[in-house]
């Protein structure tokens, strides 16, 4: 890597001529892959200098890799959208289980008090089987 200081302008110039010469594939590295760390090579440079320095190169590489920050921030908040209607539609949902389950619940008493009742009725003794009950 080069010490040389350059101006920002000459320096992003120097970074987009090597973006291009590895897109047409004729670096001089040998770079294949259209990534930061290519570029950086390419260019003779370090690669936090392109990301703290010329961050719209590296979002212009992020882009030509399909990888765009703003792209991808916009496919997570779709993503995150998408989820929380889900999440809003289960929710709802298993408020209305719950209220079916405690209406089930209830009732369940109540048949199970009926049945009781039936049975101290039957073994007081005093009550006797209907003819049609017995098979």
């Amino acid at each position: 890597m080069k010490n040389s200081r350059l101006a920002s302008e000459d320096r992003q110039k120097q970074l987009r001529l090597a973006i291009t010469r590895i897109e047409r594939g004729r670096s001089q590295t040998k770079a294949r892959k259209l990534t930061i760390s290519s570029v950086a090579r390419e260019a003779g440079v370090s690669t936090s200098l392109i990301h703290n320095y010329h961050p719209e190169i590296a979002e212009v590489i992020r882009e030509k890799q399909g990888r765009s920050s703003r792209a991808m921030r916009d496919a997570k908040q779709s993503e995150l959208k998408a989820e929380r209607e889900k999440n809003q539609k289960l929710r709802s949902e298993n408020a209305q289980l719950r209220q079916q389950i405690a209406k089930l619940a209830s009732v369940n008493e109540l048949l199970t008090m009926n049945i009781s009742s039936l049975e101290a009725r039957m073994s007081g003794g005093n009550v006797i089987d209907h003819p049609s009950a017995k098979k």
